[in-house]
Order: C-alpha cells, then sequence, then structure tokens
C-alpha cells in the first residue's frame, strides 16, 4: 500500500521524465530507469489489455483501476504532463540561449545513471560486455542520424507520435530526439507551448493526434519490452544501458556549433552567416560546462543514495 507521499514521490519521479522529454538527446526512460520505476511502468501499461477492456465494459471500474495500476500510472502520468506543458517553453529558451550549459547538465545526469545502471548488473561475463558494446553502438548509430523534411499531415503527427513514444520510455533513447530526426521537435513543442497563449484551434488538432499516435504506441511496445525483461531481463538491461552510454554523443556539451554561434550571436539568423562567424570568437564556457555536468552527476548521486537508504529503511 502506497502512502500520500510515496504518490507525491511518483508524481516528481514522472516530472522529472517529461523535463528529460523535452529534451532531444535525454530519453525519459532513463530517469524512470535511474529512478526506480522503469520496470513496474512498463509493466503497468503492459497491463493494458483486452482483459483490461472487458473488467471496463462491464462496469466495474474499481478492479479495472487495480488491474492498470491506475494509481501508479495516474501519478507518474501528472508529473509528466505537468512537467511537458510547463518546461516546453523554457527547455527551448534553455537550449536557445544557454546550450552549453543545458547539456552539460544532462550529460552529468546520464553519465551518473549510466555508472549506477551498469553497477546493477551482476555476473558480468565476455557475452555481458559484448551487449553493452552493441549497445553503445545502437546508441551511437541513432543518436548520430541527421534530422529529415517531413509532412505536416494528420497522418505523419500520428506515427510521429507513436514512434516517439517508444523512445520517451526506453532508456538511452530520446522521444524528442526521434521527433527531431523526424523533423518535428519544433512542429510539436511549438504546438504544445502554444496551448498557453490561447491559439487552441490551430494546436488541439495537432496535440490530439500525437497523443492518440502515442497512446497506441506505448500499449503496443510495452507488450513487446516487457517480453524482453520477462524472458531476458539481464540482456535487455545491459543493451539499454549500452544505449545509454551511447547517448552521449548526442548530449556533449559542445557537438553543435551552430547552436552555441545562435545563442551568442542572436541577431546573426542565416545559417551560412552564422557559419561565416570563427570558432575561435565563442565563449565556450567551459567553467559553466564542469559546474552543471557535476551538478546533474550529483544530483543522480543524491537520488541513488536517498533510494538505498529508503530501501534499506523499508
Amino acid at each position: 500500500m502506497r502512502t500520500p507521499k510515496d504518490y507525491l514521490m511518483l508524481t516528481l519521479k514522472g516530472a522529472g521524465m517529461g523535463a528529460a522529454d523535452v529534451i532531444p538527446g535525454v530519453s525519459g526512460g532513463t530517469i524512470a530507469f535511474m529512478t526506480g520505476i522503469f520496470e513496474e511502468l512498463v509493466s503497468s501499461i503492459n497491463s493494458i489489455d483486452a482483459n483490461a477492456v472487458r473488467i471496463l465494459l462491464s462496469g466495474r471500474i474499481n478492479d479495472f483501476w487495480k488491474h492498470i495500476h491506475g494509481s501508479f500510472l495516474a501519478a507518474v502520468g501528472t508529473g509528466i504532463l505537468l512537467s511537458v506543458v510547463t518546461l516546453a517553453k523554457l527547455m527551448l529558451y534553455m537550449l536557445a540561449h544557454h546550450p552549453i550549459e543545458t547539456w552539460s547538465f544532462f550529460f552529468g545526469l546520464i553519465v551518473a545513471s549510466s555508472i549506477f545502471i551498469l553497477r546493477g548488473i551482476k555476473g558480468w561475463n565476455a557475452i555481458s560486455v559484448f551487449i553493452t558494446i552493441v549497445g553503445i553502438l545502437l546508441g551511437i548509430t541513432v543518436c548520430t542520424l541527421s534530422p529529415t523534411k517531413t509532412p505536416d499531415e494528420p497522418w505523419f503527427i500520428f506515427i510521429s507520435g507513436a514512434l516517439a513514444i517508444c523512445a520517451m520510455i526506453l532508456p538511452g533513447i530520446s522521444g524528442s530526439f526521434i521527433l527531431l530526426i523526424l523533423g518535428k521537435y519544433e512542429y510539436i513543442m511549438g504546438a504544445i507551448s502554444g496551448l498557453t497563449t490561447g491559439d487552441l484551434e490551430h494546436n488541439l488538432p495537432i496535440i490530439g493526434l500525437f497523443g492518440a499516435g502515442a497512446v497506441c504506441g506505448i500499449i503496443i511496445f510495452s507488450k513487446i519490452l516487457h517480453w524482453l525483461l520477462g524472458h531476458f531481463h539481464k540482456q535487455t538491461l545491459l543493451l539499454m544501458a549500452g544505449f545509454i552510454i551511447g547517448s552521449l554523443v548526442k548530449v556533449w556539451p559542445w557537438s553543435n556549433t551552430e547552436a552555441i554561434k545562435a545563442s551568442q550571436f542572436p541577431d546573426i539568423t542565416e545559417t551560412d552567416a552564422l557559419c561565416r562567424v570563427p570558432t575561435e570568437q565563442l565563449d565556450m564556457h567551459y567553467a559553466n560546462a564542469i559546474l552543471f555536468a557535476l551538478t546533474g552527476f550529483f544530483i543522480v548521486t543524491g537520488i541513488e543514495i536517498l533510494s538505498k537508504t529508503s530501501r534499506k529503511k523499508h
């Protein structure tokens, strides 16, 4: 039985997932993984099946709620939604004006979470190392794909939602980065932030289509992931840990020189003009980068220490 304090903590963990999900390169699944709710999240989503529908249609609301772990999903989902809606504008601002500090913070988060995830896996052997390396290579491959130009048609928005949500719950792969690859990151973030400006007629249909695709995608994908965790638990964790390490190439603070130029020369908006700005003129904010990376690292370390202390008391 969970207490109100437990559900508040679940909401905060969901908020952490939501905050990560709006950053291209950072996975909400990573946050779920390192806060200890990943497997319960996958299991709860997986319980939304034909049996759950039959229970609901029979009018047994309480049984349906228990079957799908509704209180858990509601707490985590509330945190995710609140965080995405409130932080969409902030994340766009931080990426536009303080890219080095923002990426450094998440670099520190991912490094720390990678360490703790790998430390938690027991029984290492040559096969374990091989699977981890495969995960790292796959993570690097996915994170170095280039964005493409794609249509704004309803069917593609639906597909984008389905693909992005799969990545959002999978550690190491960012749903936002999938949107970036599909050329839909700014489009969807703009629609989300537009909900607070009153332009609902244009933005609500976009969010609705994206959300419908996300619901379908997460229900299908959770069943695949639940099966993998049930039959190949250690191997799946190793592969996901490798993905997380591989994703570091995407969040390297100085990987996007154009974004750094744009943040320091806001009056120069054309790409060709930005390219003419010498790299030597840029302030690389090394001290800030180290400070923000260490902050992210020690936040994860603190969460891990608190989590272990809580488990010992329990």
